[in-house]
This record gives C-alpha cells, structure tokens and sequence, in this order.
C-alpha cells in the first residue's frame, strides 16, 4: 500500500494521532538528531495544483514554520536550520520576490513578539548575504535577532540569500585576508580554520545530523554544502505547506534507524 494510501486509511478510522503517540515514544528512546535542516520546497506547486498563485503557497509555507519550530522544542531538537531563500531565488518574477520580501518582514516581527519564542528561549539568527535583502527585511531581521540573542535553549536559523557555495567562498576570503595581514601563514588553513569562518561557527552544533527536503525533490541545492558532508538525508514527497507531524516524525526515526560511520 502506497504510504499516502496507508496515511488516508488511519484518518479515516481516526487512528492516525495513535501513530503519531507510537512513533514518538519510539524516538524517545533513541539519540535525537541536535541539528536539522530543512529545505522548504513546494509552495509553489502546492498552489498551483490549488489552481492559486504562488502567493497563498508562501503563504502556507510560513504557517508551517511555526509548527515544525513548536515540533523540534517538543521533541527537544535544539538546532534547526531552514532553507528559506537561495541566492538564485532572486531569478524569479519581480512580484513573487516582493511577496517573499515582505513576508519575511512579517515573519521576523511575529516571531520575535511571539510569546513561544519567549517561553521556550529560542534564539532566531539569518545566515546569508542579507545586504542583498531590502532595508525593511534587513530591519526585522535585526529586530529578531536583537530580541532573542540572550536565547540559547534553542536555535532557530533561517537561511536567506543564501548559498552553500557562496559561503564557502566568504570564508576563504576571511581566511585570506588573514594571510594577506600575517596574522596566519598558508599551512594554517585547515578544515576547523575554515569551519570556524563558516556562519553556522556560532552554533553548538554546527553541522547538521538530517537534512530533511519536501516535495520529492532528491537534490541538496547548495544548501549547508561544507557543513552536510557527514548529514543524513531523508527526501519527502509531500509540498512543504501540508508537511504534517507525522512526516515528521518518520524523518527522525528514519535518522535513527542508520548507522553514522563518518567514512569509518
């Protein structure tokens, strides 16, 4: 039976929060992953399928970031980078990237004033090339970040205009540049000298254990490409605004289930 199939027939006979209940007490058991990233994808098609434009999609989308963050506290997952904008989504439509603009404008003030945030001590922190972003999204980021940065039970990191490649690249000129004055000599660049040049350096736990993508896309899209050398990858087939609980938890277990070797 197909697993949408198997999802559609525990709805229905109202048997699907008891496996929800079954699948956490099972990774209660086992190590938890402390870093998760997550490549948001599927707003877009997700609407179009609606027959709406991509608007409602990033619409959705955002909804679903403040469950699956409300998730990973519940689980005790302590680290959780979101792939939210690639350097490359500046390509798109003029409109769209407005939209997108200005939702994260809201997104950034409603998590900063949200009450949960404050509760569970979450620190909010964008990696990326935010000089790009327009001053009023720059402005909310700051405002999130100067809200939460006594925050350390939980860290929650967006990643916008951002890319993999790209930041390998920064840290190479910081690195450089560190030559270039003698603060350091070549035989000093190493794999933690770059790591620790990285934006992710500030976080206890740098390198994300999962990767999880949505939409069925099997591709990492230059997202965490130094840090997701040793990551696991699990790829789902569902649009990430219907992305449930219960897909999430089946990533996790699913981590659990493999056995990490680190190229041993």
């Amino acid at each position: 039976m197909p697993l949408f199939k198997f999802y559609e027939y525990l709805s229905k006979f109202g048997a699907l929060k008891l496996y929800e209940k079954e699948l956490e007490s099972k990774i209660s058991k086992c190590p938890l992953p402390k870093h998760v990233g997550i490549i948001m994808d599927g707003n877009r098609r997700l609407a179009k399928k609606l027959g709406e434009n991509p608007e409602l999609g990033h619409n959705l989308g955002a909804s679903k970031v403040h469950e699956v963050i409300d998730w990973c506290v519940s689980l005790g997952i302590h680290t959780i980078t979101l792939y939210a904008f690639s350097l490359e989504n500046f390509n798109r439509p003029e409109h769209e990237v407005k939209v997108l603009m200005d939702l994260f404008e809201r997104e950034f003030i409603e998590i900063a004033n949200h009450p949960n945030t404050h509760r569970d001590k979450i620190r909010v922190s964008v990696i990326g090339r935010r000089e790009m972003l327009p001053k009023h999204v720059q402005k909310a980021i700051s405002y999130a970040e100067d809200e939460t940065k006594d925050y350390s039970n939980h860290f929650v990191n967006f990643a916008i205009a951002y890319g993999g490649q790209q930041e390998i690249i920064d840290s190479v000129k910081k690195i450089a540049q560190q030559v270039k004055i003698n603060e350091i000599g070549i035989e000093d660049i190493t794999v933690e000298l770059i790591s620790k040049n990285l934006y992710t350096s500030n976080l206890p736990s740098p390198n994300p254990d999962l990767i999880i993508r949505t939409s069925g896309e099997e591709r990492i899209s230059n997202f965490l490409t130094w840090q997701s050398c040793y990551s696991e990858l699990y790829f789902c087939e569902t649009y990430w605004p219907t992305f449930r609980k219960i897909d999430f938890l089946r990533s996790i277990r699913e981590y659990q289930k493999r056995e990490r070797r680190y190229g041993k």
